[in-house]
């Protein structure tokens, strides 16, 4: 019998949520941010999978080109399985033939735009997360961003109002108090928010991390190469255990953050889950070698922006 996928309280959200979650960004499709070609039967897979596998979490985005579409036309009949957070403030526009790009409006009516859009495309009347998609705090304040995502939870078509945020933001954005989640990014190999998602998840507020493995090692999986290099100027491989991969390495370094509460790793194959799931499962890095990692990448560069 095959253990269990540990599980972490979201905050003050309450929900139960599995610590690896799913980033359905990769199945946006060629048109979005040079993504690569989806089948509707790779996405039907993958999705399936996912859930199969007991992954409880989905992020995506209203600007993820299909990942809505994807979700609502293969696992809408499964929605009780899972969670689902979305962003809004998105917009898509036909920039070309192969193109699409995709400017933020932020405006009460795109919000609600949005949402509604998404709610129609998963073919599901309540989204449990949604997240304005990254926006400067001044803007949030002058187009009282925060009103319109009350406004949908008044409206009973949204639980938990949240924010895709990264600093200079997430200060003030946590000093408001008014968010359920923050989703920040972190890994190994970008440490800058590391000592402000404790300062989060101590207000309280949920924790969803993005970027918890770099986008995978480059040349196997999409990671920048600069960043990359990192990796080998700290010499994380001698920390390795026999066989494991440096994405596995990372998504374990990421989960040994004690208030990482959910990972978005995303993948458009099987074989790529399954090694994910292989980690998570494994768990957090043991002290000592995560200790030695941060020493390592403190003396490469690699460090926490300090909170105090």
């Amino acid at each position: 019998m095959s253990t269990a996928l540990p599980t972490s309280i979201l905050g003050r959200t309450g929900l139960d949520v599995t610590r690896l979650s799913f980033g359905a960004m990769e199945i946006r499709g060629s048109r979005i941010w040079d993504g690569r070609p989806v089948t509707d039967q790779q996405a039907e897979t993958i999705l399936n999978s996912v859930l199969d596998e007991g992954i409880n979490f989905i992020d995506t985005a209203n600007d993820y080109g299909r990942s809505e579409e994807f979700i609502g036309k293969y696992i809408a009949h499964r929605r009780k399985e899972f969670y689902l957070a979305t962003k809004c403030g998105c917009t898509v526009v036909r920039q070309d033939e192969n193109t699409d790009d995709t400017p933020h409006v932020w405006t009460r009516d795109n919000l609600l735009r949005g949402l509604n859009e998404s709610l129609q495309r998963m073919k599901t009347d309540y989204i449990d997360i949604m997240q304005l998609h990254n926006p400067p705090v001044e803007v949030t304040e002058q187009n009282q961003l925060v009103d319109a995502l009350k406004e949908m939870q008044q409206q009973g078509k949204v639980r938990f109002i949240s924010i895709s945020t990264t600093l200079p933001h997430l200060p003030v954005y946590l000093e408001w108090g008014v968010f359920d989640t923050f989703q920040i990014p972190y890994s190994a190999l970008e440490r800058e928010h590391e000592e402000w998602i404790s300062r989060t998840a101590e207000a309280g507020i949920g924790t969803i991390i993005r970027g918890g493995v770099a986008r995978g090692e480059a040349g196997v999986g999409l990671g920048n190469v600069d960043r990359w290099q990192k990796f080998e100027e700290a010499k994380l491989d001698e920390l390795c255990e026999p066989g494991e991969s440096r994405t596995g390495f990372l998504l374990r370094f990421t989960l040994s953050h004690p208030n990482a509460q959910t990972v978005i790793v995303g993948t458009l194959y099987p074989e790529h889950l399954q090694e994910n799931i292989a980690a998570a499962k494994r768990g957090p890095l043991p002290a000592d070698i995560y200790a030695e990692a941060k020493q390592r990448l403190d003396r490469v560069g690699v460090t926490p922006v300090p909170t105090g």
